[in-house]
């Protein structure tokens, strides 16, 4: 238990956290779903498929019961597609360096704004042995606020892609896995 009462569970069998996983990110993008880049069967199979990544974790966030939110990441190759999808010209030996990839951070929105995306991103991240951690995110998400949050963690624009042609550009951030 963490000293807020959110209790945080690991694993790393998406068999075993499946169903929570399609429970909290359709109630987290409840609003959008009728859009064919967020709906629960596009998410389904970008899950399966990074579920099947090498080094695929996932921390889960609970309030006594109820699932609150969750992180999940996998380990990215030097030649992963992740790399080869930027738009611009990556940093010097940026895909030399061991990195994890933070593919999906979700959270509830009554447990918003008290830390506990923080404290579940932090978990994911605590016991990882690549030295850098990189994450997309749609700079236009709460007008700028959840890529100025992820800032506030450490985090550095490095580049643009956009993983599907339905889907927004995102900016490709990075930073050391435990920021200076």
């Amino acid at each position: 238990m963490t000293p807020d009462g959110i209790a945080l569970r690991h694993s790393t069998v998406i068999d075993d956290v499946w169903s929570t996983l399609i429970e909290v990110y359709a109630d987290v993008r409840a609003d959008q779903l009728h859009l064919p880049n967020y709906s629960v069967e596009r998410f389904g199979e970008q899950l399966a498929r990074h579920g099947s990544d090498p080094g695929w974790e996932v921390v889960i966030g609970y309030d006594a019961a109820e699932p609150v939110g969750f992180a999940y990441a996998n380990t990215l190759t030097p030649d992963d597609r992740w790399w080869r999808r930027m738009t611009t010209p990556l940093p010097e030996g940026c895909t030399a360096t061991p990195t994890v990839a933070v593919k999906e951070i979700m959270l509830r929105k009554p447990w918003q704004g008290q830390g506990i995306a923080r404290l579940i991103h932090d978990e994911l991240l605590r016991d990882r042995p690549e030295g850098q951690v990189s994450l997309l995110v749609n700079a236009l998400n709460g007008d700028g606020k959840v890529k100025a949050l992820y800032e506030s963690w450490g985090y550095e624009a490095i580049s643009t892609q956009q993983p599907s042609v339905d889907g927004p550009v995102l900016t490709a951030m990075l930073r050391r896995t435990r920021p200076a």
